[in-house]
């Protein structure tokens, strides 16, 4: 049995969420776990001297407890709910394989070391600052956010996480939010495909 630990990062409102989502249904012994289930409560989200709360930063984050699932996961993928039936649409190449897919979707997912050592693979979603700050004006956030909150924090956090990546990480896959979903999913799906082609194709190696 092997794991295979997807990695989908990038902006906010990028499309993560939607995209890891229609990626589950195609994909055969898929689990995703969501980023934004280890936000630390709002009483120890700091706040800096403009009444801004910092969630978009790395301490807002319970990030050793994401770690731990994660490994607790990849440690026995079987075991943790995932479903085993194969989607309608699975390429058929990829059939019947002992390969379990864990998607883990957030927007801060490269910038902590302890992580950087699971990832098969890393796509990160970008948006231009127009297009972010007008889907981000849609959504209902629970707190809300406070006036001036996305030019203040949101937008210079993610610009300084993303400067930080592309100084030190490789292999990482761009890509770019304003496309369609089929567009993206069709990117995404046909890569992660390959991947279990050579884990599958590896594996026969291993058995001959």
């Amino acid at each position: 049995m092997k794991a295979l630990v997807i990695g989908l990062g990038g902006v906010t409102n990028g499309g993560k969420t939607t995209l890891a989502k229609k990626l589950k249904k195609r994909l055969p012994n898929c689990d995703i776990i969501s980023q934004d289930d280890f936000f630390k409560p709002e009483s120890e989200v700091e706040t800096d001297e403009r009444g801004f709360k910092l969630y978009d930063v790395l301490d807002a984050l319970y990030m050793e407890e994401m770690v731990k699932r994660i490994r607790n996961w990849m440690k026995s993928p079987a075991s943790s709910g995932v479903v085993t039936e194969e989607p309608p649409n699975t390429c058929d190449s990829v059939k019947n394989t002992d390969v379990y897919i864990l998607i883990v979707e957030g927007f801060l997912l490269y910038n902590y070391e302890p992580l950087n050592e699971l990832w098969n693979r890393r796509y990160f979603l970008t948006l231009p600052y127009e297009e972010c700050k007008r889907r981000r004006s849609t959504r209902v956030y629970q707190p809300a956010d406070t006036p001036g909150y996305f030019d203040g924090h949101v937008w210079p956090m993610y610009l300084k996480y993303k400067s930080e990546l592309e100084e030190n990480a490789s292999n990482i896959v761009y890509l770019d939010g304003t496309k369609s979903q089929e567009e993206l999913l069709s990117c995404v799906y046909s890569d992660i495909i390959q991947e279990l082609k050579k884990l599958r194709e590896g594996n026969q190696q291993v058995t001959t």
